[in-house]
This record gives C-alpha cells, sequence and structure tokens, in this order.
C-alpha cells in the first residue's frame, strides 16, 4: 500500500513537471529558459518554487536587462542635452507571472516586465539651476607635460555636469573614481610623505583643488580636506586638497535650497570650475585668494 502511494505520487509530480519550460523574452530575444524541474522542490504533491533556485535565475535576468539613467547634461557649446530613462526588473510581476507557469502544465513565454528609472538630473532642472553662477576658481598648469595634462583632463571630465542636491554629500573620489590605466589615467609626478614619486593620476590633486577653492568661493561648507606634506605651486599656500583612491578625500555638503550645478573644464593650460544654481537660490559666497598663473616648466606635480 505504501509503496503504491509513493508511486502514485511521483507520478503525479512527472504529470506537473513535465518538460514544458518558461522561456524569457527581451527585445524579441530569448534571454532565459526553465522548466519545472529546474525551479521547484522534488517529490512534493503540489509544485513549490525552490528559493535557493529562483533568486539567482531572477538576479540573473534582472542584470541582463537593466539599464541605467543617464542624466542630462550640458555640451561643450552650452546645449542641453536630454537624458535617458532606464530599465530595471519589475520583481512583483515577473513573480507573479512565474507562478502562472509553475501551476500550469504548457510551455510559456513571458515578456520581460520592467519598471522605469527615470534620470536624476532631467533637462528641465538642469535648465534652472545653470542660471546663476554662485562660485569659480581658476588654476594653470603646464601643457607641456603630456602625462599630467591627460590626467587633469579625464578627472575635469569626471566632475563637469555633476549636480549636488540640498542636503547631499559630495565625494571627489566618488565622483572621479578609481584612477587606473584602464581609465586612460597615465605616470605622473605625485608627492608621497613629502617626497616627489611617480605614480598613475598624477595631476588629479590639481582638480580637487581648483574645485574647492570653487566651492569655498561659493559658501558650501567643506566636510573633508586635507593639505599635501608640501607647498604645490597651482594654488596658495594652504589653499590645496589632496586626494588618493585609498588615503584622502576632498567632500563637501550643499546645504543651500537649491541643487548646485558644477561645470568644470580645461583649456590652454588653464582649468576652470564654476558653480551654479538657480535664481531662487539662498546663498553667500565667501572670498578666496586667486591662483598664480605663472607656471615654470619645472613645477610638474601631480599635487
Amino acid at each position: 500500500m505504501r509503496l503504491s502511494w509513493i508511486a502514485g505520487l511521483l507520478l503525479f509530480v512527472q504529470q506537473v513537471n513535465i518538460s514544458e519550460s518558461l522561456s524569457v523574452i527581451h527585445q524579441g530575444q530569448t534571454i532565459a529558459s526553465v522548466n519545472h524541474a529546474d525551479i521547484t522542490m522534488p517529490f512534493l504533491d503540489v509544485p513549490i518554487m525552490d528559493v535557493d533556485k529562483y533568486n539567482p535565475f531572477v538576479e540573473k535576468i534582472d542584470r541582463q536587462v537593466y539599464q541605467k539613467p543617464v542624466n542630462a547634461t550640458i555640451d561643450k557649446q552650452g546645449n542641453i542635452l536630454p537624458g535617458r530613462v532606464g530599465y530595471k526588473l519589475y520583481h512583483q510581476a515577473f513573480k507573479e507571472h512565474f507562478y502562472s507557469f509553475l501551476y500550469s502544465s504548457r510551455a510559456y513565454k513571458l515578456e520581460v516586465p520592467l519598471l522605469a528609472i527615470h534620470p536624476k538630473v532631467d533637462s528641465e532642472l538642469l535648465a534652472e539651476i545653470r542660471e546663476k553662477k554662485i562660485g569659480e576658481y581658476r588654476t594653470y598648469f603646464n601643457v607641456n607635460n603630456k602625462n599630467r595634462s591627460n590626467n587633469i583632463s579625464l578627472a575635469t571630465e569626471a566632475i563637469n555636469n555633476y549636480v549636488v542636491f540640498p542636503g547631499e554629500m559630495f565625494s571627489f573620489n566618488q565622483a572621479v573614481g578609481k584612477r587606473s590605466v584602464d581609465k586612460g589615467y597615465l605616470l605622473a609626478r605625485i608627492i608621497v610623505k613629502g617626497e616627489f614619486s611617480e605614480g598613475i593620476g598624477g595631476g588629479i590633486c590639481q582638480v580637487s583643488s581648483t574645485l574647492f577653492n570653487a566651492i569655498d568661493n561659493a559658501g558650501l561648507q567643506t566636510i573633508q580636506r586635507y593639505s599635501h606634506t608640501r607647498s604645490v605651486p597651482y594654488v596658495p599656500s594652504g589653499r590645496d586638497a589632496t586626494v588618493s583612491w585609498y588615503g584622502p578625500d576632498f567632500s563637501f555638503k550643499n546645504t543651500y535650497n537649491q541643487p548646485i550645478l558644477i561645470r568644470a573644464t580645461t583649456q590652454g593650460g588653464m582649468v576652470s570650475i564654476m558653480v551654479y544654481s538657480s535664481n531662487m537660490i539662498n546663498y553667500k559666497t565667501r572670498k578666496v585668494p586667486n591662483a598664480s598663473n605663472q607656471i615654470s616648466k619645472e613645477q610638474i606635480y601631480r599635487s
């Protein structure tokens, strides 16, 4: 009797877990497929989803369909380039469709349900917060040092068009990311414990120092800043901000009532950083000393 009951149960399970499969479709292509038996617990009289199998299956689909949203930006001519909506897997809708397949005995095709991810900075916001310049600073560098100039340009580009909302923190290291050869950074002089050395990304501290002075000029709150262990030629004494991926960072907080926009460019041996916001901002500037534009060919420090 017991053996016949087990045999009947196994037969039922075989009937439920037939070879029919679920095909997951995205943009007209099958990106994943699964059978009942691949995703359910064995030897049960009804199909029960095995979450230890389901979760990795869904996470893989999520990675395949994810599209990062793109913020609106301002190009070199001052034109606003619209952002782009991103997408991610709509988990709840996917699970509901998945259960429909689980309790069916037929092949099932499922078009991936998606949720839109709107960019944080759209064209309308960008148009509003580029109206009023609240801070600026310029520093100068030796264009004949190609490696250092390259690194300065890359770091400047990384923080250009960056928007910091009220109450938010800005981290230079986070915004620029790790400086590596893969990202195009080159060897150039750096200062390590008061001594000159060579390092990937040499020169980017000029960008962080220029940003610090622009932010200070705009009256924003500096949270973290460290000076170098020796003087640097591109800003007045005590006005520098050294950064390192595994070490010091420069960070500030937007304490104002409106978002602020960082516009950063390099041209002809000059790093120019300007801070903008909307006409509705309540702000108070600070006076900062100007940088010297007399940079000798020997002054090729990273920082």
